[in-house]
């Protein structure tokens, strides 16, 4: 009673009096200021609502609670919103499946018979067995908030190591299940971040962070990372320290093993961009920890060790990657022989180690291209995919000449494809069953040019039968940047959008990977206003070309997305009816202050690097940006009360600055998701929840009912 007390006190506080945004329609809170001014190289930055950066408080709990009642109470009158989610559910309720992998001498797949939370995972002893459950992840919570988040198999086939996620924080928990009686043993090791179990022998290694101070867990950042070996059937206190770095309590360590379990290998990191690579030969009694690689200007990935070289992908001295191979018997980078050369016009983006051949993924144009090559790099032909698309999940197993792998695109569902590498055949292991009829609608790539004369590609989706008359309602997406490339994928959520005349396009922005490291550094730090403008200029296309115009134009993006929304609106308000940024990046002078946001430095510089970084900075930082009494687009920010990677005082901090400072009739709300973090692991109940309302939002503010 008494602590029910005190909340209605703090909820009082923060709401009494109330805002009206000019509107006439919704009252906002009033939320508290305080006086926090920050000095920034002689400039005096104010952050008043910088108590809610305190997740846990009992104040910002009220806050959430009052912003949460104030949009969902917009959202239940939306005449069409209940019609939207029932259609969902209905275009949802399809079985979806993932490639199947082999590990330990069984097949593994997961599968989504339509509606359940979270996908089940199977195992098989051969292709022609009956799948079996392995571990299903709906018997972990009731409400489908416990997610899996990583699979590992011992060499041997006896064990399964996996990790758990709870409410969608990036905090795992691992445990160890025995593979012939499905049942799990006491192991439980906890406070694990960005780690898998890399098995070896009768135990894996892995790597965690100190427990964080109770209140803190979400917010403060991570740091001391150190690499454990685990034995099976121990207690986690008991795991043997491997590696750890006290002179760089900022450095993060990920290892793993390679498949014939030769070496391990411990990539160390400072940031998103550029890794140091150590390497242990585990066939040879206390050999030293070998630093191949001890700078960060480059990405280098160890694809395999195979024979007596380690295959490792690399970005030194080329753009798009190359592959290069390493001598065990010499284990110097200037001494690594080329095996497949950069190519001039795709980016290498994997290559899997299947029968006797190197299978290579390539993009180009922002879609998938498969080649396949003999050992020593000579192309050999191409794999046939059925369009322009995505291929994903490649698994195939050296000495072996099976493999699976997924192609999808904008109106092409996931399909798991059984490859015959010998053979150069292709055939559809599982194909999902739709009601929907996809032949009446058209992917088109098109390229537009930015502001400074760059060529820029685009994918547009919708229905053959659309009329040019600038009318369409459009949504627009993009990401653009760390290193993270934008290719045609599914979404079934999408559907409601294009069968009710809507456009979906996806601009392909500097910063992402599209074209190569090039392409990346053209978006980051002093560059990444290229980022903001070819997006605004994506959207100056589509209206250019009569697809659509700005009172029918929608843009949405999430976490560095999330950034690109609330900087655009800020700098070209006019050609957007509706805005939907989602756990974004907003406060560009203190995101590395949280968690794992330091590592993000590499793309974006920080405001204590220089009085010049902190003044680009701050001259887009969408926070920092929002002109009084300027009007805006439509607005609904999304975030989640566990995101621990972009944390949702982000969010927080700028819908109050806009409620306070906002003009016009169009609303400004938030949506707050509990139980929930950045995205990965949601259950699908609350997946089409968020989808129903963002899309029910839309429609409404652009003034088209959907035809339900």
């Amino acid at each position: 009673m008494k602590a029910n007390f005190l909340f209605l006190l703090l909820l009082a506080g923060l709401i009494t009096g109330a805002v009206s945004c000019n509107s006439g329609r919704i009252h906002y809170p009033v939320t508290k200021k305080i006086n926090q001014v920050d000095d920034y190289f002689g400039v005096k930055v104010q952050d008043p609502y910088r108590w809610l950066e305190n997740d846990t408080s009992k104040e910002t709990e009220a806050w959430v609670k009052a912003e949460n009642s104030i949009t969902f109470a917009y959202l239940n009158k939306i005449p069409f919103r209940g019609k939207i989610k029932k259609r969902l559910e209905e275009l949802w309720n399809y079985p979806k499946m993932s490639s199947l992998w082999k590990e330990g001498g069984y097949y593994f797949f997961a599968k989504n018979n339509g509606m359940q939370n979270q996908s089940v995972y199977y195992i098989l002893k051969d292709l022609k067995s009956e799948p079996q459950v392995i571990l299903d992840p709906n018997k972990l919570s009731e409400d489908g908030t416990v997610a899996l988040s990583n699979f590992s198999v011992s060499k041997d086939g006896k064990y399964l190591g996996y990790g758990i996620s709870r409410s969608g924080s990036d905090w795992q928990e691992f445990f160890v299940r025995d593979i012939q009686t499905k049942k799990d043993l006491p192991d439980h090791l906890k406070w694990i971040k960005f780690s898998g179990p890399a098995w070896h022998g009768q135990g894996f290694y892995y790597s965690r962070y100190a427990k964080p101070v109770k209140g803190q867990e979400l917010i403060a950042s991570n740091r001391n990372s150190k690499v454990y070996f685990h034995k099976t059937g121990t207690p986690q206190e008991e795991d043997r320290l491997i590696y750890e770095d006290p002179e760089h309590p900022d450095w993060s360590f990920s290892p793993d093993v390679t498949k014939d379990q030769h070496y391990l290998i411990i990539s160390v990191t400072r940031s998103t961009s550029g890794n140091a690579l150590y390497l242990k030969d585990l066939t040879q009694k206390n050999a030293p920890l070998v630093k191949v690689v001890e700078n960060f200007d480059h990405d280098y990935w160890v694809v395999d060790h195979t024979g007596n070289q380690l295959l490792i992908m690399t970005n030194d001295q080329a753009s798009r990657y190359k592959l290069i191979a390493l001598k065990d018997n010499d284990l110097n980078m200037d001494h690594a022989e080329v095996v497949l050369p950069e190519n001039e016009k795709e980016v290498l983006t994997g290559v899997v180690l299947g029968g006797d051949k190197l299978i290579a993924e390539y993009l180009k144009d922002a879609h998938s291209v498969l080649n396949v090559y003999d050992r020593q790099g000579h192309f050999l032909h191409e794999v046939s995919l059925p369009g322009i698309g995505t291929v994903g999940g490649f698994h195939a197993t050296p000495g072996e000449n099976l493999a699976f792998y997924t192609f999808t695109s904008f109106t092409f569902p996931s399909v798991v494809y059984k490859y015959d590498i010998a053979n150069n055949r292709s055939d559809v292991y599982f194909k999902p069953d739709i009601d929907f009829d996809f032949d009446n609608y058209v992917t088109k790539q098109v390229f537009y040019y930015s502001k400074d004369s760059t060529r820029i590609p685009m994918f547009v989706v919708y229905r053959k039968d659309l009329k040019m008359n600038g009318k369409n309602p459009t949504l627009l997406y993009g990401y653009g940047g760390f290193n993270i490339s934008l290719t045609p994928s599914f979404k079934v959520s999408r559907l409601v959008w294009l069968e009710n005349g809507g456009v979906y396009a996806m601009a392909n922005l500097r910063g992402g990977g599209e074209y190569g490291e090039e392409w990346h550094k053209a978006g980051t730090k002093m560059h990444k206003q290229n980022v903001f403008d070819d997006f605004i200029y994506a959207a100056k296309y589509l209206i250019h070309e009569k697809y659509t115009s700005p009172d029918y134009l929608a843009i949405r993006g999430g976490s560095n997305g999330g950034l690109l929304i609330g900087a655009v609106v800020n700098q070209a308000p006019e050609l957007f009816r509706v805005a939907l940024p989602a756990v974004g990046v907003m406060d560009m002078l203190r995101y590395h202050k949280f968690t794992i946001g330091r590592y993000w430095a590499s793309d974006y510089g920080t405001s204590e690097d220089s009085k010049e970084m902190f003044e680009y900075l701050y001259h887009y930082s969408p926070l920092h940006n929002i002109k009084p009494g300027k009007p805006y687009p439509a607005m609904m920010i999304t975030t989640a009360d566990h995101d621990d990677r972009v944390v949702p005082a982000h969010s927080f901090k700028y819908a109050a600055t806009l409620q306070a400072t906002c003009k016009g009739k169009n609303p400004i709300l938030i949506r707050i998701e509990t139980k929930a973090g950045h995205g990965g692991g949601k259950p699908t109940t609350k997946q089409i929840e968020e989808a129903a309302d963002l899309y029910a939002f839309t429609f409404y503010n652009i003034g088209i009912a959907p035809k339900y």
